[in-house]
């Protein structure tokens, strides 16, 4: 598994603990920026990172931001791009078994490093589980083309 980090500033610490945590985890990584405490746009980090997972050449994304919402809501922009803002473990399990998230959003200022780090953990080993959760996802790429769902 390939995956690519991304943050703003209100991101660059929780985002220096999920770098430890792959690497812990034996997962390959990139950092697309930012490397600095000064005030950045998150849009210019969430772009490249959903860019680079829809295109493949990543298999998944972590988005960090202060509350991950900014980058979460950019991100989706990108058309295939099912971004996921989560502060607990339920949730990222469930945004990759039901709605087959490949990008995880966080935030820096809502939790902790030691819940992030379970929340990347137990989002990175959940698979998506098909069945019924396909035929939603399938509405999901009909909205983003502007099909009726039927």
């Amino acid at each position: 598994m390939r995956v690519l980090l991304g943050s703003d500033h209100g991101g660059l610490n929780l985002k220096a603990e999920i770098k430890e945590l792959l690497t812990e985890m034996s997962i390959q990584f990139e950092d697309v920026g930012c490397d600095c405490k000064e005030s950045v746009d998150y849009p210019d980090y969430a772009l490249p990172v959903a860019q680079k997972v829809v295109s493949g050449e990543f298999d998944r994304g972590i988005l960090i931001c202060g509350t991950g919402l900014g980058m979460s809501i950019a991100a989706n922009k990108v058309k295939g791009i099912r971004c996921a803002v989560v502060s607990d473990e339920f949730s990222a399990r469930m945004s990759r078994e039901h709605n087959n998230a490949n990008i995880l959003a966080l935030g820096e200022r809502v939790i902790g490093p030691d819940l992030a780090k379970s929340i990347v953990h137990t989002w990175l080993k959940a698979e998506f589980q098909g069945s019924r959760h396909t035929r939603r996802i399938h509405k999901i790429t009909k909205i983003e083309s502007g099909e009726p769902i039927d």
